[in-house]
Order: C-alpha cells, then structure tokens, then sequence
C-alpha cells in the first residue's frame, strides 16, 4: 500500500474548483484524500456528494479571508501533498469596481496569501502548491510605474502593496487600472514568485512545485456576466485537464518553477526588451 496523499481544494464546491475535486478524486488513489473547501456548510456537503471517485472525498468548511482559520487547518493537517487555491470573490459588472473592491480583494488575494503563508511551510517534498491566477497577472497589464511593487519582491512586500492598491481605491486616486482584476492577478502571482523565490533551491532539488496557473475562459457563474461569447470558452472540465497533468506529472520541468503557466506553457512576467 501506498502512502497516502492528501490533496486540498479552496472555492471549490462550484464550477473550476469542484472540476478540480472531481479531477483528483477520479486520477488520485483510493488510499487518498480530496478536501473539498467552501464556506458554505450546506454546499459544501452537496457538492462532497456529487463526486463520485476513485479517492476519498471529504467536505471542510474553510473561509479563506480568515488567515486564522487557514492557520488552524494547516496545523490540524500537519502535511499536504498538493494544495490548490482557486477561491476567488464575486465581481458584477452592474456594480461599481469601488463597492466591490473589498470581497473581492479579501477572497482572492489575502486568500492566496493566507494559503501560500500556511500551507507552503507543510507541502510535502515533491508536492505541489497552486494558485490559479489569469493570463491578465502579468506586469503587462499595470502602469509600468507599478512594476517595482511586484517585481522582485517578498511576500510581506506584495501584501503591502495589495493594501496600499485598496486605499488607492476608496480614495478615489488614481494610477491603478479601473478594472480591479488587473491588480488583483498580478498581486496573485507576485505572491506565487515571491514565495517561489524563497523556496526554489530546495524545492527543485524535492521535485516540488509552486506555482500559479491560468485555466484561460471558462464557462462558470462568475465569468458569464462579463461575456457574450463562449463559443470558445472552455468548460470547467476541461479547464482542469491540463493544470490536472502538471500537477500529477511524475517530472518537474524547473523552467516552470515559480512561474504563471498556462495549457503547459509559461506565461512571461514581463515583456521582453
């Protein structure tokens, strides 16, 4: 019998976060566990029993804006082999960017951050730390002025300037992109290279992976009212498969270390000179 691997879900009891579960629970062992986060109790347990897998899948009611209660089952769990952190807050487009910041910034970015914080010190050797991000957090999409808030930076540092970029907003200044999803997935993956920069050595040589990814448009309650097109967008499903692959590769390639990848391929930082 093998060891057993756990593997961590958050956001994940709709659309790509339970796609992940679902993914793991069918590749995974039966020896395994797949904790499936939310905080909702009640959706929580209807989405545990909507998965119907090889692994063994378990509900945990998990608020990620809570960095102490991120703490408190990092520290019950004690070692995880693969932590995935895809809750993300709502955004309306019938609402103004400013009523919405606050959810939206505490759910996907201290959320991320709380999830790097707590559970990367108990990854496992050869595990694997996940933060699904976007195509948009690359420095591209900032004023380049903003760069050295994010580039080459510690974690504490981007925890600031996520702070900082929230003042901004409710002051009414100006400087960052309306849209606050530009901030908010570059924030997200400074967060994944600055705690990648920290660990590389070490992790390359265990075989562990962190890093953030891009799933591209999918087909989910939180992107339909921000388009009229999906002809081409993916479903939650498929969305998976490939994040799914890197994650269960028995290899690591290095060059995708710390990085944003997105259908096997690194997304580059910064643009080229």
């Amino acid at each position: 019998m093998t060891e057993q691997r756990i593997a961590l879900v958050t956001g994940a009891n709709q659309g790509i976060g339970f796609a992940f579960v679902e993914a793991l629970a069918d590749r995974l062992n039966a020896e395994d566990l797949v904790l499936l986060t939310g905080r909702d109790p009640q959706r929580v347990g209807d989405a545990v029993r909507q998965v119907h897998g090889v692994a063994r899948v378990e509900g945990r009611v998990l608020d990620v804006t809570d960095s102490e209660a991120v703490a408190a089952l990092a520290a019950e769990l004690g070692a995880v082999d693969i932590v995935i952190s895809n809750a993300v807050g709502p955004l309306h487009p019938d609402r103004t960017q400013a009523e919405q910041a606050d959810v939206f910034i505490d759910v996907a970015n201290l959320g991320a951050q709380a999830v790097l914080r707590s559970f990367g010190p108990i990854l496992k050797p050869g595990g694997r730390l996940i933060v699904v991000a976007s195509s948009l957090g690359t420095l591209d999409h900032l004023p380049e002025e903003l760069w050295p808030r994010f580039d080459g930076v510690t974690l504490g540092e981007v925890e600031q300037a996520v702070e900082d970029w929230r003042a901004a907003i409710h002051a009414g200044e100006q400087g960052w992109p309306e849209w606050i999803n530009f901030p908010s997935k570059v924030a997200q993956v400074a967060a994944v290279r600055a705690v990648a920069a920290d660990r590389r050595t070490q992790d390359l040589a265990d075989g562990t992976l962190v890093a953030s990814v891009c799933p591209g448009l999918v087909d989910t309650r939180a992107s339909r009212p921000w388009f009229d097109d999906f002809s081409e967008a993916k479903s939650p499903a498929d969305a998976v498969t490939p994040i799914v692959d890197l994650i269960l590769a028995d290899h690591l390639d290095p060059a995708m270390y710390g990085e944003l990848i997105r259908d096997g391929k690194v997304l580059p930082w910064k643009p080229s000179r």
